[in-house]
């Protein structure tokens, strides 16, 4: 019982304690804003525009009497955009949408804490500032404006309006004129007015629009941390408006007008054309005629057309050169301005006669003539005598000449005629007058009319026959011949056709050959042909000199000449054999090592002289192998010893003779044998059979054994002798008298009675 009384009555307290806790809980409340700090309600908080989205702009906070935990909200009116947002834990701002102080400078808010159960509401205002975002912007355009041509330099003509959102200097405007050293307008920095500039004047005939291009300029200002000025432009287009101050004004001058022979009685010439120099409201125009016409020409003072009112037949001067006047006309027909100009008409008859050419005896349409190739430059064809003709008079007179035909060897002088002139032919290129291309020239001779509507012309045809002169060196085919030719040819054999050409014609043309040089002693050449042979006598031996080099020479009549060089190389054929130093040598054959025979071919090249060997006669005939390339001589493989040799055959000497081959690669194939007599032995008796056998070919040495033996001999017995004296020597020196007594030791006394 004392339990369930404790529990029930702790759970009465707690509930008690609940209650007293809901009927005292207090609200919670923001923190006052404090100067310098992001602590509060966000009361008085001011955002610039160019906030980037995305910025921690500020942190709601506050607290509850109780210290219970605090939640905190931000929203905004229907239908209003939502700026910022909000971590409700810890109160922190965020703006998520760009900010345009020019579109919304003030954003209502509503901010709020809350402990779970009482919650606070505040309405705040945060203040949108200005940044530089905005550029300036010209109002009412586009910009046309109606000039007077006489308007005071200086005066006002437009006034241009630009606005800017921005705020400040931001928003502050100056004018500037782009291009203004070209302009002939200024503009005020201040107030936009547009003015012609001071000493400048508009000339409608002479520009009737401008085009002047305004900037305006803001003062500046800071967008996300850089300072930043916009600027703007626009166009002003000035249309200057023409006055009458300009008189008139002919157009297509100097007038030039031509009368014919055949030409009809009032018959219009030309027409002079005149404006009144005030092209916007022009007025009207009237023509006269001055003087100069002498009574031959007149003129439409309406149209400015000049007709002929005289027959052409009889009119006496060449040249007639008209005074003309035209008078610009006020509507009540006041004359306000006059202009003159001069007309020249030209009396010409027709051009009825075309340019002919004249020979000796008369017109002529063909000339020729014979002369030498390459004459010099500069020289005058004498043979050919041409003048040309136009009877017609005046520019009908007046014609071109030139050839028509291969370009750039010969030009024709005079190129330009009036009337009549002597033609000369000279020589400009003496290279291309060259017989061995042309034997005949053939040009047309041209005279075309200069000016004449018909272009009247005639043609002379000029046939230049050419002769030959001695201007060419025979030439070879080739700078070098290079020949073969075998050792065995006979004398008299052709080795190689050295051929020259000559391009003249006839005896300068033909051509004479020779040949000189070291190496040409065994060559002949045929005068003609150049046809290179072998002296008769000639034997070429391919061992002895294989190769030869000389000169061939060709020249013609008059001594001109080239050479060309001769490489000639004679071939090698098989006509040595090979040969042995000895048809019958003798080795020492080592068990384990070959010997080696050798043969050479004195053949000059390859095949022929390389060699191979083999064994043509052995007994037995398994005993030996041979190397074919080398000549070494070997045992066969399976013998390794002399008892195996005196095995196989009953010579127990282990002397044989071997009929060895060397027979070289040529075509056809020559061969020689020798005989090798081969002494097989082991290794130490070979070295003393090898010795010995080589004192038997060297008799000269087997003397100087000899020789040293016997002196040897000598100079030891020499020693010896030496050795024994000087023993002898000393003992008699040691012992006297035993020496006297030895000395005269003799028979007894009495043998002496």
């Amino acid at each position: 019982m004392k339990n369930v009384w404790h529990i029930t009555t702790s759970s009465l307290l707690s509930l008690l304690h609940i209650c007293l806790a809901v009927q005292t809980n207090y609200a919670p409340y923001f923190f006052d804003n404090v100067p310098g700090s992001i602590n509060g309600n966000m009361a008085l908080l001011s955002l610039s525009e160019d906030t980037p989205v995305g910025t921690h702009i500020y942190t709601l906070n506050g607290t509850d009497p109780e210290g219970f935990p605090v939640f905190y909200d931000l929203t905004f009116e229907p239908g209003s955009k939502r700026y910022f947002s909000i971590d409700t834990i810890n109160g922190n701002v965020t703006l998520i949408e760009e900010l345009d102080r020019e579109k919304q400078n003030e954003i209502e808010a509503i901010v709020s804490i809350s402990d779970g159960i009482n919650k606070v509401s505040e309405r705040v205002r945060i203040l949108v500032t200005d940044a530089n975002d905005e550029s300036p912007e010209f109002l009412n355009t586009p910009y046309i404006v109606n000039v007077p041509e006489d308007t005071p330099s200086g005066s006002s003509i437009f006034q241009v309006d630009a606005v800017d959102k921005d705020s400040g200097s931001g928003g502050s405007i100056t004018y500037l004129v782009q291009d203004l050293h070209s302009s002939k307008f200024t503009v005020d920095r201040h107030s936009g007015v547009l003015r012609i500039k001071s000493g400048v004047s508009l000339d409608f005939e002479k520009s009737r629009t401008h085009f002047v291009t305004v900037l305006a300029k803001d003062g500046g200002g800071k967008l996300r941390g850089k300072y930043q000025v916009f600027t703007s432009t626009t166009t002003v287009t000035i249309n200057v408006e023409d006055i009458q101050d300009s008189p008139p004004v002919f157009v297509g001058t100097p007038y030039y007008g031509y009368v014919y022979e055949d030409t009809v009685l009032g018959s219009e010439i030309l027409t002079v054309i005149a404006f009144d120099g005030d092209r916007g409201n022009p007025n009207s125009i009237q023509y006269s005629l001055l003087d100069g016409a002498d009574g031959a020409f007149d003129i439409n003072n309406v149209t400015g057309a000049i007709t002929v009112i005289k027959n052409p037949n009889e009119l006496k001067k060449e040249v007639y050169e008209l005074r003309i006047q035209v008078s610009e006309l006020t509507p009540s027909g006041e004359v306000v301005g006059q202009a003159f100009t001069i007309v020249t008409i030209r009396v010409v008859d027709l051009n009825n006669h075309p340019p002919t050419f004249y020979g000796e005896n008369g017109p002529q349409n063909r000339f020729e003539l014979t002369m030498y190739e390459h004459p010099p430059e500069g020289e005058i064809l004498r043979g050919l005598k041409i003048t040309v003709n136009d009877s017609d008079q005046g520019a009908n007179a007046k014609f071109n000449l030139r050839l028509v035909g291969p370009g750039g060897i010969f030009r024709v002088v005079p190129q330009t005629v009036l009337n009549e002139a002597q033609v000369t032919i000279i020589v400009e290129n003496s290279a291309g007058i060259d017989y061995e291309k042309f034997h005949l020239l053939t040009f047309k001779l041209l005279a075309i009319e200069v000016n004449t509507p018909e272009k009247f012309s005639s043609t002379a045809d000029i046939t230049i026959h050419l002769l030959d002169i001695n201007d060419n060196v025979p030439r070879f085919s080739s700078e070098y011949y290079v020949a073969r030719i075998p050792e065995n040819s006979p004398g008299g054999s052709n080795v190689v056709a050295a051929t020259a050409t000559d391009l003249d014609s006839g005896l300068w043309g033909e051509i004479k050959y020779s040949i000189y040089g070291a190496g040409s002693d065994p060559f002949l050449i045929h005068p003609s042909t150049g046809i290179i042979y072998t002296q008769p006598w000639a034997i070429l031996d391919a061992e002895e000199n294989a190769k030869y080099n000389f000169y061939v020479k060709a020249e013609d009549t008059e001594g001109k000449y080239s050479l060309a060089e001769v490489f000639v190389t004679v071939l090698d054929i098989n006509d040595h054999c090979p040969e042995f130093n000895e048809n019958i040598q003798e080795r020492t054959m080592v068990i384990g090592s070959p010997v080696k025979i050798e043969a050479t071919d004195q053949d000059a090249e390859e095949p022929n002289n390389i060699v191979n060997y083999s064994i043509m006669q052995a007994d037995p005939d398994n005993v030996f192998d041979i190397d074919q390339n080398t000549g070494e001589i070997k045992l066969k493989s399976y013998i390794r010893s002399l008892d195996v040799i005196q095995n196989i055959t009953r010579n127990k000497n282990c002397k044989w003779s071997v009929v060895v081959q060397a027979k070289d690669r040529g075509s056809p194939s020559f061969s020689t044998t020798a005989v090798v007599k081969i002494d097989v032995t082991e290794e130490i008796k070979s070295r003393v059979k090898a010795y010995v056998l080589g004192l038997r070919k060297r008799p000269w040495m087997i003397f100087g054994i000899c020789l040293s033996t016997v002196l040897s001999s000598i100079s030891i017995t020499m020693v010896i002798s030496t050795i024994m004296y000087w023993k002898s020597v000393k003992r008699s020196k040691i012992h006297p008298r035993g020496r006297v007594k030895k000395i005269t030791r003799g028979p007894p006394k009495q043998s002496f009675k």
